[in-house]
């Protein structure tokens, strides 16, 4: 379970990136090693991507502890103490034994992350995942934040739902240096990181967003995903008001005669909290590495 799937193994090839893919793909594994472990247990949060299994669409979804809310708990599990309120629209899916997430702990800090997917179990204090694959990813496209802080009296707002998305969501979209993109496969689920310069992703009309690819590490796990199942959720975080933006739809990958490739989400459904996730990070430091607008 820990390789590439169909769809990414078809764009290395299609881009001649095969052996630089297979060299960095030794880096997926099925076990959690003590670094990785000791990096889960500094972070205040956790993205979790899943399917609902209601509707079968695709979300991003926060959640957030103490440092030490998430922790390995075995050589191929980690474990969650809490989880998504029961409005949160994957609050269904973590719930459900069996179901194949995926998660991604980012630390702005250190600007490093580490992905985890598998499949789900609910347990007494939140769930745990039995782990399909753990990876590392470089620090490209990180802001680097500082230090952050919990507000403990922050309440958060009451959701609010449509099929597109109003002007406080496009404002989110315009303003954003960084999001979480969930997709899925027939084996599982993946979640990962899209960041760049604040305009990066841009909102070409209340039904449609839109962002480059930029270059990576080659493993093309997110688009070879969308390539077979063009499903996906999008999470976009204020990282000083604690608002998120969630979005689900289905994005396909538009490829340029230049080389140069841009992914475009067509929306189906928004939830945007105010004041959602309990945490105020500190301004970024823009990544060496995004490219300039």
């Amino acid at each position: 379970m820990g390789g590439y799937r169909a769809g990414s193994l078809a764009l290395q090839r299609e881009l001649g990136v095969r052996e630089r893919a297979e060299h960095v793909g030794r880096s997926l594994g099925q076990g959690i090693k003590p670094v990785a472990a000791a990096f889960l247990e500094l972070q205040p949060l956790l993205v979790v991507g899943a399917a609902d299994p209601a509707t079968g669409r695709v979300w991003a979804s926060p959640v957030v502890g103490t440092p030490g809310f998430v922790r390995a708990t075995g050589p191929r599990q980690m474990s969650v103490a809490g989880g998504p309120p029961p409005t949160d629209p994957l609050a269904t899916a973590l719930t459900t034994p069996g179901t194949p997430v995926g998660t991604i702990a980012l630390d702005p800090r250190t600007r490093r992350r580490m992905r985890l997917n598998g499949r789900l179990r609910p347990t007494a204090r939140g769930f745990a995942v039995e782990a399909d694959q753990v990876f590392s990813n470089c620090p490209k496209y990180i802001q680097r934040r500082e230090s952050y802080e919990v507000t403990g009296a922050r309440t958060p707002g009451p959701a609010r739902q449509g099929g597109r998305l109003d002007r406080a969501g496009m404002e989110c979209v315009r303003t954003a240096d960084t999001f979480f993109v969930a997709t899925v496969h027939p084996a599982g689920a993946d979640a990962s990181h899209r960041g760049g310069n604040p305009g990066f992703v841009r909102v070409d009309s209340p039904g449609e967003l839109s962002w480059p690819d930029y270059p990576g590490n080659a493993m093309f796990l997110t688009l070879g995903n969308l390539r077979t199942d063009s499903r996906a959720g999008l999470l976009f975080l204020d990282w000083e008001t604690g608002t998120t933006l969630q979005l689900t739809g289905e994005a396909r990958t538009e490829f340029s005669d230049g080389g140069g490739r841009r992914v475009r989400f067509t929306v189906t459904e928004v939830v945007r909290t105010p004041a959602a996730v309990p945490l105020r990070w500190s301004a970024p430091e823009y990544s060496p590495a995004n490219p300039d607008r």
